[in-house]
Parts: C-alpha cells; sequence; structure tokens
C-alpha cells in the first residue's frame, strides 16, 4: 500500500556547493549554500519502495550562504546569487518531479534509488537524473545523495563577485539527505 511523506525541512540538510575559479580558486574557497525553505513529498510503498514518486520544490531566495565570510562579503555572494544568478523574482521557484524512480535491492534498511525526472529552474525545464539511497522508517523516509548540476543548462550566469576575484565554474554539486514524515494520503 502506497504510503505518502512530506519533506520537513527542518530535518536533514540541503545543500549546494560551488567551485571558485579566479583569483581565489588558489584559497580553496568553494561556496557552500544551505536550502532553508523546501517542501516536497515522497510516495512509496514501504515495504517494497514500489511505485515511488518524489516531488521537491525549493524556494529560490532561500539559498543561504554558509561559509565563513565577513558580513560584507556575504551579503554581496547573496544578492548577487539571488539578484543576477537565479534572478529570484522572476523565478522564485526551483522544482523537481520524478518521471521514474528504480529501486534496487535492499542493503540493510537501505535500498539504492535511481530517480529520473524533471527540473524546472530559471524558465527552464529539462530532464534530469540522480543516484541515492532511501531509507523507509515506520513514520518517515529519508532519502540521500548528491549530483551535479551545469548552471549553463538552466541559462544561468555563474557568480562572479569581490570585484572579480570570486568567479565559479559552471557545475554546481546538489547534496541532500532529507527526511520526510508519513500523513494523509
Amino acid at each position: 500500500m502506497t504510503a505518502r511523506y512530506r519533506l520537513d525541512p527542518t530535518h536533514g540538510q540541503f545543500t549546494v556547493q560551488a567551485f571558485a575559479a579566479g583569483m581565489l580558486s588558489f584559497l580553496g574557497h568553494n561556496p557552500t549554500f544551505a536550502v532553508r525553505d523546501f517542501q516536497g513529498e515522497v510516495r512509496l510503498d514501504p515495504a517494497t519502495a514500489a511505485d515511488a514518486w518524489l516531488r521537491v520544490v525549493v524556494r529560490a531566495d532561500s539559498l543561504q550562504l554558509v561559509d565563513k565570510v565577513s558580513d560584507g562579503d556575504r551579503r554581496q555572494i547573496e544578492d548577487t546569487m539571488r539578484g543576477e544568478t537565479l534572478e529570484t523574482a522572476a523565478y522564485p521557484e526551483i522544482a523537481f518531479e520524478s518521471t521514474e524512480i528504480a529501486v534496487g535491492p535492499p542493503s540493510g534498511d537501505n535500498r539504492p534509488v535511481r530517480v529520473a525526472g524533471r527540473m524546472s529552474l530559471h524558465g527552464v525545464t529539462r530532464p534530469a537524473q540522480f543516484d541515492a539511497v532511501l531509507t523507509p522508517y515506520t513514520d518517515g523516509v529519508r532519502l540521500a545523495g548528491e549530483f551535479l548540476l551545469k548552471q549553463s543548462d538552466y541559462r544561468l550566469r555563474p557568480v562572479v563577485a569581490l570585484g572579480g576575484t570570486l568567479r565559479l565554474k559552471d557545475p554546481l554539486r546538489v547534496v541532500f539527505n532529507v527526511v520526510g514524515w508519513k500523513g494523509d494520503g
């Protein structure tokens, strides 16, 4: 029987890491942004993980730089990311919805999954796929994994900040370890 799990942004982690180029790249400054506001749900048969489905919606302006930088640098990097790169006023949401979830054989409580679907970001919708680990519990589910996202695939201009000394490369690493709690449905 299929159960529905609502994702809880207060549990787990969801981050986006950029990779530096330019003068600051030798310092290894690869900024990491935490996704602070997202919602979504997972549906699946908790016994078999069959008929799995996933939807996640991120509020684009909720990304916050988590690196230790001065308040002024933090403001500049976040303002540039929101205003010039993500253009959050025009594109307030980032969404992913699965079209297929292939479930592998269990390893203990964990099940490897390959999630295929459609990502909508910055007015562009494209096919997307990633591998993850799904762990069903009595009253919840955990989904953990990571994938690379190319900014150019979504017509995003990589951030250039701090007078051009910080430029970010095209690929971003998205890492998630999120929890959903069983709900109605």
